[in-house]
């Protein structure tokens, strides 16, 4: 096994040029056993695995760059490895010595890497060549010290040729001078902490002048050819291109002594393959492509990564239509009542946004905070034929929005918001535990299959019409049964339910351009080559080409959640302005 380590942040898609099988470890040096219970406002996103782990937001873009799927092993946290030292120690495991952080709890850093780095991550079931390890939070910190002297150990276990550290540094523009310093400082820092990078990798607004890649080779000791500038392109989906053209590849060859051999040639076709059809996607200038306006209707807008994984997959989409995604924040709670009498600008300027937006999308989350806003705002696309796509909550709130407007409920509301309302549409799931908050919701990939009379759903469409698709969850939510019948009688279809037929994954009406909601959260199967089904369909509708779309998925006779098996084909479907978008 070969191990490549990224201290000081990590290049998205390293692994990706490079090698067919890729694995990767995210590394957080925080005491949490795992992300589920972080508020996504300090932290961002929690991602979503398909084995129900709940993630650094970091596993989310390796497995769209990466195209794997991985476990919850594949992030290591502080918490997690304590916590398995302790066990072991309690079970005598250690014969009575003392047990230290060195060598006991690094010795259990690198004996869990070792083994999370050979699970196999596609559907080959081959074992990696390379497991490229994250090191979260910055080298020289209290907290990530044992796992920087495991690195330093797990160097020599793995033998010359076999480890590549990286380390990334911003250079910063300080009044028109690229400033160096700080990088050979980092580099000082990090050799003396006991790591001795291969590579640095320079984060700049700009590429770095001759003169400053000199001077960062010089003073940190490496060739000129081992400083890699990552400047800031117009797309990050075009990084991977700028590596490729600075030798990226021959280089990590050599350092790892990677034999081109050792790889089959039907895989190097498939490598040559994926890798055109990522130039064909990526490398084209969007500022010539047609807008399309989006509106995000959430309750975290302070941080965007608190909805990464919906980003990326409304700019996997937006690609694929060849449009360029003019995404708008809207705080929901600036579309209530009370912020019209509070702050009116506000208000104003928020609905403005909503009523000229081409779709509206309205996220998951947690809490009554800012949800009236959320239902206005599904309530203006339901009338006026906006696109809609409701995600987990976003769909419980389309429910809700439905059972107050049409079914005449005007109290309906969720059991989350109000334990005592007469009409609780939406309720908390009988068998999810109330009395603990760590991963006790609905986790992880579960199926969902599509109802009889369900065959005119433009969603379905999109999937090739299967019966039965593959997506992840993360809820304690769900529409009540008791209300089910007579919400489907009022015209809001249930086309999609578990494999129980109790629960209700997929609502949508026909009679409209676009208004989907789904429980799950198909955000984290959304890949940059095969854009997320829900996401491309709300993207596609908004853009005005949503049937050239659902006919190519049709007329290819694939489809699915993502890429546990179920990934699409298309080939050269024309889009909008007829432009023929590659061979998939």
């Amino acid at each position: 096994m070969k191990y490549v380590i990224v201290s000081g942040g990590v290049i998205s898609g390293v692994g990706k040029l490079t090698l067919p099988h890729v694995s990767s470890i995210k590394v957080d040096p925080y005491l949490n056993v795992d992300a589920g219970t972080m508020n996504p406002k300090e932290h961002g996103e929690v991602f979503v695995l398909s084995d129900g782990g709940e993630v650094d937001l970091d596993l989310g873009n390796y497995e769209r760059y990466l195209n794997i799927t991985l476990t919850r092993d594949n992030n290591i946290t502080t918490g997690k490895i304590y916590q398995h030292v302790i066990q072991r120690e309690r079970r005598g495991d250690y014969l009575g010595k003392t047990v230290q952080v060195v060598p006991h709890i690094t010795d259990a850093i690198q004996d869990w890497i070792e083994k999370v780095a050979r699970i196999p991550v596609d559907d080959t079931g081959e074992e990696p060549d390379v497991c490229i390890v994250e090191l979260g939070g910055t080298v020289g910190d209290i907290e990530s010290m044992p796992f920087v002297e495991a690195m330093t150990s797990l160097r020599r276990r793995a033998g010359r040729n076999n480890f590549m550290q990286v380390h990334v540094s911003y250079v910063p523009i300080i009044h028109g001078e690229q400033k160096t310093k700080p990088t050979q400082q980092a580099i000082k820092a990090v050799r003396s902490a006991g790591l001795i990078p291969d590579l640095i990798a320079c984060r700049c607004e700009h590429a770095l002048e001759p003169s400053a890649v000199e001077k960062i080779a010089h003073f940190c000791q490496v060739e000129l050819n081992q400083v890699i500038v990552v400047k800031d392109m117009p797309s990050i989906y075009q990084v991977p291109l700028l590596l490729e053209q600075q030798g990226l590849i021959p280089l990590l060859s050599d350092i790892l002594a990677l034999q081109p051999s050792a790889i089959s040639p039907a895989m190097v076709q498939k490598g040559r393959h994926t890798w055109a059809q990522w130039k064909s996607l990526t490398a084209a200038d969007n500022r010539y492509f047609d807008t399309v306006t989006i509106v995000l209707v959430g309750k975290y807008i302070e941080l965007h990564d608190s909805y990464i994984s919906v980003i990326k997959s409304l700019e996997h989409s937006a690609m694929r239509c060849r449009r360029k995604l003019d995404l708008q924040w809207i705080d929901s709670e600036h579309l209530e009542t009370k912020t019209r009498d509070t702050d009116p600008a506000k208000f104003h300027k928020a609905w403005h946004a909503v009523c000229t937006a081409q779709g509206i999308l309205v996220p998951g989350g947690f809490g009554q905070r800012g949800t009236e806003g959320m239902i206005a705002a599904a309530k203006w696309a339901r009338e006026n034929k906006t696109p809609y796509l409701g995600i987990c909550l976003g769909m419980q709130i389309a429910v809700i929005e439905y059972a107050r407007n049409v079914i005449g409920l005007a109290d309906a509301t969720s059991e989350e918001f109000d334990a005592k309302a007469q009409h609780q549409v939406i309720m908390f799931m009988p068998e999810v535990d109330k009395a603990s908050m760590g991963a006790t919701m609905r986790l992880g990939l579960r199926p969902t299959l599509f109802q009889p009379g369900s065959e005119s759903s433009r969603l379905r469409a999109l999937y090739a019409s299967s019966a039965t698709i593959l997506e992840r969850h993360r809820h304690r939510y769900e529409v009540n049964p008791e209300y089910i019948e007579r919400i489907q009688q009022g015209g809001l279809r249930f086309v999609g339910k578990d494999e129980s037929g109790q629960r209700m994954e997929v609502v949508e009406i026909t009679e409209h351009p676009w208004f989907v909601g789904v429980q799950f959260h198909p955000e984290y199967l959304s890949r940059v080559l095969d854009p997320s089904r829900p996401y491309l369909g709300f993207v596609a509708a908004s853009a005005g080409c949503l049937g050239e779309v659902t006919e190519q998925y049709a007329k290819k006779g694939k489809g699915g959640g993502g890429v546990e098996g179920l990934v699409n084909g298309f080939e050269g479907v024309r889009l909008g302005d007829g432009e023929v978008v590659g061979e998939f």
